[in-house]
């Protein structure tokens, strides 16, 4: 039993060595917590807050979703389920999901944005005679 709980020890670790495997500072390990995407640490003893390693699974899964676009609430939506959803099935479900409306809407701003480009255009061109005819008058 001895043994059990010293490996169950070395399985933990404090905000510092949690934030240097990760690649992020206490401060974000903090700020994730307040918002849920992480579980609460472990305290022991004097107030010491403990991680596991499943909590530096999340930091990088957090890291991985973020790098397709997807905002820190919408992976409040899907964190857990990768880590209860061992076929793996429905957080790729739901992240496609999420990553098709974010198709739809980049579409949208496209097609604002080429209207927004063709009014400039129309403009520029309406200055460019204006200022024109009156060189020559």
């Amino acid at each position: 039993m001895f043994f059990l709980e010293v490996e169950m020890m070395d399985e933990r670790m404090r905000i510092g060595d949690l934030s240097e495997r990760a690649g992020v500072t206490p401060r974000t390990v903090r700020y994730y917590e307040s918002l849920r995407l992480l579980p609460p640490a472990e305290r022991e003893g004097h107030g010491q807050h403990y991680y596991t390693e499943e909590t530096l699974a999340r930091l990088r899964k957090i890291d991985q979703l973020k790098q397709l676009g997807l905002s820190l609430e919408e992976i409040r939506d899907v964190i857990d389920l990768y880590f209860s959803d061992p076929s793996g099935v429905q957080p790729k479900q739901r992240v496609l999901a999420i990553l098709r409306q974010h198709m739809v809407e980049t579409e949208q701003k496209i097609g604002a944005l080429e209207a927004f480009r063709a009014d400039l255009q129309s403009h520029i061109r309406r200055f460019e005679r204006w200022l024109e005819e009156r060189e020559h008058l």
